[in-house]
């Protein structure tokens, strides 16, 4: 029995626009995530424009964006790969779904793991951890960061599925072909 190859099944597969772009994969104009991010939420293929924070162990401006209007944007959270406090939780995630977010990556950690499996929201993080970050609002908002040595800017375009994520300057896809399940 031949396997079929994903990218004929899925043109918007990380690992078929890594085939279909090549060129933009050796200049940085494509570029992937480390695979050191865990798959919390119930959403495994996300993908949407980037807004992001820079935060450290502080989830007050992620609950300030999240508040926002999503647009099926990806919030990054730049949160220098902290282990010690989670900067997402359950009440994030309902804020997400609720305004319109597509998904949230976490340089960092995450809690609340249970509820999160559950909600229709795309989540990467580093692991999780069970202490709470305060929410003073210390950080930066849309802001070029840098998340496990990638560079991540906002309006970057970010893909995601069961093989990782990338990040490009535009949009690699047409809204057309959005297959069914897939969050935008």
């Amino acid at each position: 029995m031949a396997l079929l190859h994903s990218a004929a099944l899925n043109p918007l597969s990380t690992c078929g626009l890594c085939d279909q772009y090549p060129a933009e994969l050796a200049c940085g104009d494509l570029r992937v995530l480390p695979p050191v991010f865990r798959h919390f939420g119930r959403q495994l293929h996300f993908l949407g424009r980037v807004a992001t924070v820079q935060c450290l162990e502080d989830d007050g401006l992620v609950r300030a964006m999240l508040a926002q209007a999503g647009m099926a944007r990806v919030l990054v959270v730049a949160g220098g790969g902290s282990m010690r406090h989670a900067v997402f939780g359950a009440p994030q995630a309902e804020q997400a779904l609720r305004n319109g977010w597509a998904g949230v990556v976490v340089d960092g950690c995450v809690r609340d793991v249970q509820e999160l499996h559950g909600a229709a929201v795309g989540v990467r993080a580093l692991g999780c951890v069970p202490s709470g970050a305060p929410a003073t609002g210390a950080g930066l908002q849309q802001v070029a960061v840098s998340v496990q040595g990638v560079m991540v800017r906002p309006d970057d375009w970010l893909y995601a599925d069961a093989d990782g994520m990338l990040l490009s300057q535009r949009a690699l896809h047409e809204p057309a072909q959005l297959p069914a399940g897939h969050a935008h």
